[in-house]
């Protein structure tokens, strides 16, 4: 191997030309000496290599450039002079015949020539004078020292490897080193040409937006200038807040300043779009006719008495005063009552525009209150992006589904918006990527909700709540006639003429097919039935389609709900109560049975920590009034009592079912039966009292779909009960307690 070496020390000068003179070989060694001078023997290392000098000539700098050509190693037998520079006489293995190879040599030369070749390809070489160079190499030792030649090696390394006397071994690490320093040269290839691909890009486009830039200007179309002056006209034209403005003319300050190639420009272009869309000054005119408004609430929704009147009250304060907070309503109810369609009729009522976001499983607060510019691909958030779709300052945004928003290590949404919700200061909302305030106080924000349980309290104090309760069959029967029908008949292309669909027929789907508080599923039940008849006319027959009691089993199949809750019997031990759960009102089975023991109270049916305080309470009370009912005084401590609760998978909490857990614990007690068809809801104390519950209505409409008769009631519920007296008087009769003796006294029979 022919390598070239650069010689300055005065002995080494005097070395290389006593070698010109005489036989023209040169030992060359490792030494770990780094200053000048003729370094001690000690620092020499004893293996090293033969070399011929082939040529030299002087450097520039004073050096000596000598071309040498590796023959052998060898190793110092002993310094046959010391001065002025060191001759040795040393050992020399000289190459013998190739001996024949084991097939594991073979196989790992193989790879080395394979590995070399790409390296020595990475490094500018050709792929056939790569081949032939690693080919000539016929043994391991061989192939090993070309390879090294050319890796980036330190001296050390390549002293460690000139050390090893075992050929496979040194071929092993040989191709080590190799596979490691080719990975690392072709990630840096990778990269090289990543860069070549990025700055040959770069160049690309900018050549084309040049181009481009010459054709808009033949054509006559804005350029950059254009594009400022552009901007800039909307700042002044548009009345923007005095901190808007600023920052507009700030940002276009930055822009004139910037490259338009930079890629801070497409995000200041970005910003000044949103900020000169927004709608700062435009409101759309309240529709102030309050006749025409209650016509369309009252043709769109059936009932709803206490909001229209809300919405109305509304717009008859702005009939006398222009500039008014908008209010913020939180529309509490089950499925299906139309909470999000009346939003709808309230935006066209009022002749302001309509948005609407879902909030359900929303749990970042950039979502609310936006991005920070920094962020690549920052946008607004829902609010400002709600109120640019909609055009004006001041529409019904209603917010979906807030009793659903939940929380995580990204923030609060919930917190985020009692900015949004706050009549005092919504005034002055900032988004994050705006970054400047924009007044929220006219827009009519309406929330809606299932239940106001998981909404947090500081939230739930910023709204002002309206409850929509369940429909009866009755109400349902008249939605179903006047809204639901005429919608399917459109949405389906019926004509109304083909089908006919008796009051009777949709009373028995209401009750037969569907289990619900709103209509959501008697509206697909109707599709259905639709459905059935837009196949009958494609296929050719001809109507009218009556839909009546026969033809809907034909239709829909038998009934998916039989009400049939025994009540001509008077079992004992077992009572109905009245729940509400965000889908609605619910009817409570209560059984209890009593058998001997020593005065265990088992609770089953996934009941909640407050159901199971009641069920405490209402026994303390029974073994308070023992002699009054006929117990002995220790009857607690012979028995055991178990209270269950049917659908176990169903959790199940709160305190209206204290009169029920009563009623039916006295029953199994006693062994007197419930009067049937008698269904009960209220709280107890320990001294007897009937305390007042909420959702009475929602309630009493779970009794009616139940087909029960009578529901025991607080009386300290006297003025819902009023209320609910007149709506369904021809369906529940009501009798309110204020004293669970009054409860027992009626309920359990003698």
């Amino acid at each position: 191997m022919i390598m070239p070496l650069f010689v300055g020390e005065p002995h080494e000068l005097q070395a290389v030309e006593m070698a010109l003179k005489a036989s023209g070989y040169l030992f060359l060694a490792l030494c770990n000496h780094d200053q000048q001078g003729l370094p001690p023997r000690q620092m020499i290392h004893p293996l090293g290599c033969v070399a011929l000098l082939l040529q030299h000539s002087p450097s520039t700098d004073g050096r000596l450039k000598i071309l040498v050509q590796g023959l052998n190693k060898a190793t110092i037998r002993s310094f046959v002079q010391t001065q002025p520079f060191y001759a040795v006489a040393v050992h020399s293995d000289p190459e013998g015949e190739p001996a024949k190879l084991d097939p594991s040599v073979l196989l790992l030369m193989n790879r080395v020539r394979s590995s070399g070749i790409k390296w020595f390809v990475l490094h500018g070489m050709y792929a056939q004078d790569a081949e032939i160079i690693l080919e000539s190499a016929t043994t391991p030792e061989r192939l090993a020292d070309l390879v090294i030649a050319d890796l980036r090696l330190s001296a050390d390394t390549r002293h460690q490897l000139l050390t090893i006397t075992d050929p496979k071994e040194k071929l092993r690490k040989t191709y080590d080193l190799l596979l490691q320093q080719l990975e690392q040269s072709q990630i840096k290839a990778e990269i090289r040409f990543e860069a070549d691909e990025a700055i040959h890009r770069r160049h690309r486009d900018r050549y084309l937006r040049e181009q481009l830039r010459a054709i808009r200007r033949e054509l006559g179309e804005l350029d950059d200038e254009d594009d400022l002056s552009h901007y800039r006209t909307r700042v002044e034209q548009l009345r923007l807040p005095k901190e808007a403005r600023t920052e507009a003319l700030r940002q276009l300050r930055r822009l004139q300043q910037m490259h338009t190639d930079a890629a801070e420009a497409a995000v200041i272009r970005s910003y000044l779009d949103w900020l000169v869309e927004l709608p700062w000054q435009k409101s759309s005119r309240d529709g102030l006719n309050l006749r025409a408004a209650q016509q369309i609430l009252d043709d769109n929704h059936y009932n709803m008495a206490p909001i229209k009147e809300r919405v109305l009250d509304f717009l008859g304060v702005c009939k006398l005063k222009r500039r008014i907070k908008g209010p913020i309503l939180c529309l509490v109810g089950p499925p299906g009552v139309g909470k999000t369609s009346l939003g709808r009729s309230i935006a066209k009522a009022m002749g302001r525009k309509f948005v609407r976001i879902a909030l359900g499983g929303l749990r970042d607060e950039a979502e609310i209150r936006g991005h920070r510019r920094t962020y690549l691909g920052s946008l607004p958030g829902r609010i400002i992006q709600g109120i640019k779709t909609a055009g004006t300052n001041n529409p019904v945004f209603m917010l979906d589904e807030i009793d659903k928003v939940g929380s995580d290590f990204r923030g609060d949404p919930a917190a985020a918006l009692l900015e949004v919700l706050d009549p005092d200061h919504n005034r002055t909302f900032s988004d994050h990527y705006l970054n400047v305030p924009f007044d929220l106080s006219r827009v009519l924000f309406l929330t809606t909700a299932n239940s106001t349980d998981t909404i947090p309290r500081t939230l739930l104090d910023r709204m002002e709540v309206l409850h929509l309760s369940g429909y009866s069959d009755g109400e349902k029967q008249a939605i179903a006639l006047h809204h639901l029908v005429p919608r399917q008949l459109r949405e389906h292309g019926i004509p109304p003429s083909l089908v006919k669909f008796s009051s009777t027929a949709l009373l028995d789907v209401i009750q037969g097919y569907t289990h619900e508080s709103g209509v959501r599923n008697l509206e697909r039940e109707i599709a259905k039935l639709c459905r059935k008849v837009a196949r009958k006319l494609a296929s050719g027959l001809h109507g009218p389609f009556a839909i009546n009691r026969r033809s809907l089993t034909e239709y829909l199949g038998p009934p998916r709900y039989v009400h049939d809750l025994d009540q001509d019997c008077a079992p004992v031990g077992v009572a109905l109560g009245l729940a509400y759960t965000p889908m609605g009102g619910a009817l409570l089975r209560i059984e209890v049975a009593v058998m001997p023991g020593s005065g265990n109270l088992i609770l089953t049916g996934q009941l909640g920590e407050v159901m199971k305080e009641s069920a405490q309470a209402a026994l303390s009370y029974v073994r308070s009034k023992s002699s009054s009912l006929g117990l002995q005084a220790d009857f607690y401590s012979h028995v055991d009592i178990h209270i269950h609760l049917p659908s176990g998978a169903i959790p199940k909490d709160g305190p209206s079912a204290g009169i029920p857990l009563a009623a039916a614990m006295v029953s199994a007690l006693c062994r007197r039966p419930i009067r049937p068809g008698v269904a009960m809801t209220g709280e107890i104390s320990l001294q007897g009292k009937v305390l007042p519950v909420g959702s009475l209505k929602e309630k009493s409409l779970a009794a009616i779909r139940a087909s029960l008769k009578e529901v025991v009631v607080p009386k300290l519920n006297d003025r819902e009960l009023q209320e609910l007296a007149a709506e369904f008087t021809r369906h529940l009769t009501f009798v309110p307690v204020t004293h669970l003796d009054e409860v027992l006294e009626y309920v359990v029979m003698s």
